[in-house]
């Protein structure tokens, strides 16, 4: 069964869903367990989770994994971070184990169908763009390839 933080965590998690299926219909699937979903589009895969954000709000995450694996050359993190530079909204980042991911959050309690369509939009087109770039030059497995 899935948990909210707090009211507004749920309100926000309600609204997103009702964007989210009537942008994406069949090709978003909910989470069962966490508030959050899981689209696909491409080459890229979307995870979009709301977070509780202080008693009153949440924020709306939206993260795609571009590459798996690649050798993290300082090359490779000064090209992302370049990138990054010329983000209106957005940003490459790494995770943990070394995954390349582009991630988009937007304030829960003032997003509205436009703005959640654009965050993703944004992120699949990055992602999209991206993995083949990365690969090429850097090697590792794009995230469609390695979800087959």
């Amino acid at each position: 069964m899935m948990e909210f933080a707090t009211p507004a965590h749920e309100a926000c998690y309600k609204k997103v869903r009702q964007y989210v299926t009537e942008i994406f219909g069949e090709q978003c699937f909910a989470q069962e367990d966490k508030p959050g979903f899981f689209i696909t589009h491409g080459s890229a895969a979307i995870n979009l989770m709301v977070f509780p954000w202080s008693n009153d709000d949440a924020v709306v995450a939206c993260r795609s994994y571009v590459v798996f694996g690649a050798e993290l050359k300082p090359d490779l993190l000064h090209f992302l971070l370049k990138e990054n530079a010329d983000f209106r909204f957005g940003a490459f980042g790494v995770d943990d184990d070394g995954d390349i991911l582009f991630e988009y959050s937007i304030v829960g309690s003032t997003a509205d169908k436009i703005e959640v369509k654009a965050a993703m939009l944004a992120v699949m087109s990055v992602a999209d763009s991206f993995d083949d770039k990365i690969v090429a030059r850097w090697g590792g497995q794009r995230a469609a390839d390695r979800w087959k």
